[in-house]
């Protein structure tokens, strides 16, 4: 009884030292005034990792000009990348549990910067399985860095604005992800160079691009990040007492919480209908529109702009629609996109799968912000693992590219499966239980 009484007392103690945080009554804010410069940072690589992860749907268009690849072998460069995420999120998850954030960003960031380098031997040797290689490196750093960026962005403020924080984050992001397709198009894809075949482009591209993240790596070493008040770091778990009195409840495992299951499923899907929407876009711009390479990279770049767009709505939505209501209604309206963009219906097909983005927007934040809910001191694991799923990015781009050799217009039906599984979490499988 006496050990009981201890424990209630301990949580007690727990509530009354973080009242600020926990207080129905104060309203919580964006983040605290110590916070905002490494705020600025931390969402500076939100951008950055969205440069890369677009830059490799130009990539796939490029390797079929250059390296006469299928559709569905060019969907292997998803795959390098996606891969990447399924194998580094767990290693990363670790390394940050043990190091800390900022060691786990400059991991993220060597990695990039080494990914990016090897596209140099890649070139000169001409090889598709040499740049995959390349592509798995560079993803590893990818996956470091979301592992790391997400909890990072989650612990700096309220966790009742983490939702807030998260999307906001995601905006920048999506800048990014709207600077890859215009970079790409422009280097890789335009009528003097990547049309002839040439991969002197890509070679000048990623050396500049590995320059750059090594520059930044070593700028953020020198960057001090103030102790962390994290929300999460309460691990209510610890302090649980039973109905019964004399009988304390033992805490959770993070795999008891279904919430989090259910996310890593949600974030599976949801990328593996990103990843095969954004993989075939610039095809599906060449073949049903009539567009040019160069010009369907930019079209790719306009709905990341839509995706950015999204994402500011998305962040001053959320104040005042619940979450995950937000994000069933998303799902439903891409689920209806999907469907036009599969009619072949010209432009207004071509303007459907542009709005995709805008719908997406959403999806990956909200999902991670509701799998990490009341999670505690599990809340980083879970983030390794909640980054992983990404791997369904990996899966599905080969598996559209197998419809899109005969019809690409036809291989859009295949998302609407995935959002409908985003639906189910959204209406109610995101709910953190007892």
């Amino acid at each position: 009884m006496h050990k009981v009484k201890s424990i209630v007392q301990a949580k007690a103690s727990v509530s009354e030292n973080n009242s600020p945080q926990v207080s129905v009554k104060s309203k919580p804010s964006f983040t605290e005034k110590k916070y905002v410069v490494t705020l600025i940072f931390v969402v500076s690589l939100f951008m950055l990792w969205g440069i890369a992860i677009t830059m490799g749907d130009v990539l796939n268009r490029h390797f079929q000009n250059v390296l006469n690849v299928s559709k569905s072998q060019s969907g292997l460069v998803q795959f390098s990348i996606f891969g990447a995420y399924a194998i580094m999120g767990i290693p990363a998850g670790l390394f940050m549990k043990k190091y800390g954030y900022k060691k786990g960003v400059l991991l993220g960031l060597v990695l990039y910067a080494l990914g990016a380098f090897l596209f140099v031997p890649a070139a000169d040797n001409e090889s598709f399985v040499f740049f995959r290689i390349a592509l798995f490196v560079l993803a590893c750093g990818l996956a470091t860095l979301e592992a790391v960026a997400h909890p990072f962005v989650a612990s700096l403020g309220d966790q009742r604005t983490s939702d807030q924080r998260m999307n906001f984050a995601q905006a920048f992001n999506g800048l990014g992800a709207v600077l890859g397709p215009l970079i790409g198009g422009f280097f890789l894809l335009s009528a003097g160079e990547g049309a002839a075949g040439g991969l002197g482009s890509i070679k000048l591209l990623y050396t500049v691009i590995g320059a750059v993240i090594a520059s930044i790596a070593i700028a953020f070493s020198f960057v001090k990040v103030p102790p962390l008040t994290d929300a999460h770091a309460v691990d209510i778990d610890a302090f649980e007492v039973a109905a019964e009195p004399g009988k304390a409840v033992a805490p959770k495992t993070l795999f008891q919480h279904k919430h989090f299951l259910w996310a890593f499923v949600a974030q599976f899907f949801n990328i593996a209908a990103q990843g095969g929407v954004w993989a075939y876009f610039i095809n599906y711009g060449v073949e049903q529109v009539g567009l040019t390479d160069e010009s369907a990279a930019y079209y790719f770049a306009f709905s990341m702009v839509m995706m950015m767009v999204g994402r500011f709505v998305g962040t001053f939505l959320i104040r005042y629609i619940a979450p995950n209501k937000l994000l069933a209604a998303f799902a439903v309206a891409n689920m209806l996109m999907c469907i036009i963009v599969a009619q072949s219906w010209g432009w207004s097909s071509f303007i459907a799968l542009l709005m995709i983005n805008f719908f997406l927007s959403i999806m990956y934040p909200t999902i991670f912000s509701l799998g990490l809910k009341d999670l505690g001191r599990h809340t980083q694991q879970a983030s390794s693992f909640i980054v992983m799923g990404m791997f369904g990015g990996a899966v599905f781009p080969p598996i559209m590219g197998l419809v899109a050799n005969h019809d690409v217009a036809s291989a859009y039906y295949l998302p609407i499966l995935c959002y409908v599984v985003v639906f189910l979490f959204a209406v109610k499988l995101y709910k953190v239980r007892a």
